[in-house]
């Protein structure tokens, strides 16, 4: 797990800069669990596995479930996650791999925010449910984001 979080925090930092300007090689920045790191990113998509293992569910039984959008935490989530493809196009048509860092940065906060002001577990039927879809769109698009840049995204921290 240490190798995890310590090779996706060094790839990150790498990847996460505009590759025409410089940066400081700042461990305790890298390895920091607050702020635009690789490890804020993993911890993200462990949070939400979290979830799932709390609640006894496996996270493919609400896939394809409605999602229901109603607070403004989850448009925002929402929001970001439509706008999946067109980061990936932007960053392959500009080979800038930060602009994607970007983009899982802005994902993985915005899920915070949503983790924050919307309850998951504690809410009631159909709202729970759209909301564990919600989650686990976020932590696959997460998953896949990260692989993208070379990046594990484990499911315990």
């Amino acid at each position: 797990m240490v190798h995890t979080i310590g090779i996706g925090a060094v790839k990150y930092a790498e990847l996460s800069t505009d590759r025409v300007k410089d940066y400081v090689f700042d461990w305790d920045r890298m390895l920091s669990f607050d702020g635009n790191t690789g490890p804020y990113l993993q911890y993200a998509h462990a949070r939400i596995c979290s979830i799932f293992r709390r609640a006894g569910i496996d996270r493919a039984s609400v896939r394809g479930l409605p999602i229901v959008v109603d607070a403004p935490q989850e448009r925002d989530l929402a929001l970001r996650l439509l706008a999946y493809p067109s980061a990936i196009d932007n960053t392959l048509e500009s080979y800038s791999p930060h602009k994607l860092c970007t983009y899982v940065y802005d994902l993985a906060t915005d899920f915070t925010a949503f983790y924050e002001h919307c309850p998951v577990l504690k809410a009631d039927e159909p709202v729970r449910s759209s909301r564990l879809a919600l989650a686990d769109l976020t932590a696959r698009t997460l998953a896949h984001s990260l692989g993208l840049l070379g990046i594990d995204a484990p499911e315990q921290m």
